[in-house]
């Protein structure tokens, strides 16, 4: 059976399960957030490019971000639907749900609080893409509870929802028929000394990139990134949209890498921005 390799220890398997019959997925490759101060001065920001124009300059580059900063803070639905006007319409945002929910609630009685994030993020509109829920590492497997959560998202057909799990005692057949029936994916992420295998459930797969050797702070291979771009090729065959979104945001090799990632695939697999078309008489 196929599998991406081994990135900082972990083995990612993928079961064959059709997305959309005999249509093709698509390839979304981006990073986890823009909003860094280290990628200016022509690190990826030109000089010349001020912050609050970054969000523009890298939705030219990119199809795709996840944004981060709403595990910290949830922000206003005024913030999100300011996110939404600055980029193409085709633009995807992955939204990182909120640490009350996953850290302190540990996704129990979280009914209303993710009522109010949805509430708040759904400001996206179209552009909203996957939720994902990272779960704390410390947090063992509790499978009523989960079976819980799915219950309250249950109304929430369109919603994509992948789920971080960070503790090996999730990686049971039990847990993943929950994912499954619930129609959400298991996140693909790295994770150092771990030799999980992880299947690839659902209509979509969620990929986060940390790093090789040091969390956020180290490069992929170009080696190690062809095994990426195989591994999203045969998904997207099988009717699956990929997310990849890269976090190892030190010296910008996030940047780097994702650039790498979307020139190792056929354009016809990668999701990109749409420009916006010239009025009738203006100057092209």
């Amino acid at each position: 059976m196929p599998c991406l390799g081994d990135h900082g220890g972990i083995a990612l398997h993928f079961i064959k399960h059709m997305g959309r019959d005999n249509v093709p997925g698509n390839i979304f490759i981006g990073t986890s957030g823009w909003n860094y101060t280290h990628w200016s001065n022509d690190q990826f920001y030109p000089r010349s490019c001020p912050q609050r124009e970054w969000l523009a300059f890298y939705a030219r580059h990119f199809a795709t971000v996840e944004i981060n900063n709403s595990f910290y803070r949830l922000p206003a639905p005024e913030t999100f639907a300011a996110w939404s006007r600055e980029v193409p319409a085709n633009f995807v945002f992955a939204v990182k749900a909120s640490r009350f929910i996953t850290h302190m609630k540990k996704l129990k009685d979280s009914k209303q609080s993710v009522k109010l994030f949805l509430s708040h993020s759904s400001r996206l509109r179209k552009k909203l893409g996957p939720v994902l829920f990272q779960l704390p590492p410390q947090m063992k497997a509790n499978a009523p509870r989960l079976k819980e959560f799915a219950r309250g998202l249950s109304r929430q057909k369109r919603l994509r929802v992948s789920l971080e799990f960070r503790h090996d005692s999730w990686f049971t057949e039990e847990i993943c028929e929950i994912v499954q029936k619930a129609g959400w994916t298991i996140c693909l992420a790295d994770s150092f000394g771990s030799g999980r295998k992880i299947p690839v459930l659902g209509s979509f797969c969620y990929i986060r990139r940390h790093g090789t050797t040091a969390r956020y702070a180290s490069c992929y291979s170009d080696a190690q990134l062809k095994e990426d771009a195989q591994f999203a090729k045969e998904l997207t065959k099988q009717g699956k949209d990929v997310y990849v979104y890269f976090n190892n945001d030190a010296q910008a090799y996030a940047i780097k890498n994702a650039f790498t990632l979307m020139g190792m695939i056929n354009s016809k697999y990668v999701a990109r921005v749409q420009k916006p078309r010239p009025r009738p008489g203006s100057a092209l």
